[in-house]
């Protein structure tokens, strides 16, 4: 594998793998686990549903549904080795990541609605990002594996905030007079 990039992310890694304590980072990586992330989602989705909400449930289960769809195929495909398992494959991107960003983002999105303050999105953006920096720091994966994993769940994400965030107009709007 090489690419204008991949030195850079190996060096970038190596200057950060087990900088901090092991079971501090794996502690850290396991917020990304599906039994940890899940249910986090199903309550959100469970509120939201119990508030009216039928749409934004429906688009964040379908959203969550996806992540293996879109991760599964590109590690496959890219087989890229892991900083501390150069003979394993499918590091590339970041399952964890994926699982731990449409997971929490979908649920501030689906809580945010009926917050009194604005928690949910910094809440779900730290846990993320503690996510990822655990994987990074405990070598499961490359710094590029986690960044894709952002950016090809930020559509989904997307698409949650517009089903819960999305207004009919009412009636009549928009029609002449």
């Amino acid at each position: 594998m090489n690419g204008p990039l991949l030195d850079p992310d190996r060096a970038l890694s190596r200057a950060l793998v087990r900088t901090v304590p092991d079971a501090v980072t794996e502690a850290l990586a396991d917020l990304g686990n599906v039994p940890v992330a899940l249910p986090v989602l199903l309550v959100a989705m469970a509120y939201a549903l119990r508030r009216g909400d039928r749409r934004g449930p429906l688009v964040a289960a379908v959203a969550m549904a996806l992540v293996p769809a879109l991760v599964i195929p590109f590690k496959e495909w890219t087989a890229r080795p892991g900083p501390l398992e150069p003979w394993a494959a499918g590091y590339f991107p970041s399952g964890h990541t994926a699982t731990a960003l449409t997971a929490y983002a979908g649920a501030a999105l689906l809580v945010a609605p009926y917050a009194r303050r604005d928690w949910p999105l910094p809440l779900a953006a730290a846990l993320t990002a503690l996510t990822a920096t655990g994987l990074i720091l405990r070598g499961f994966h490359w710094p590029l594996d986690v960044l894709a994993s952002l950016l090809l769940c930020a559509p989904l994400l997307l698409c949650v905030r517009r089903a819960v965030f999305y207004r009919r107009p009412s009636p009549g709007a928009g029609r002449p007079g």
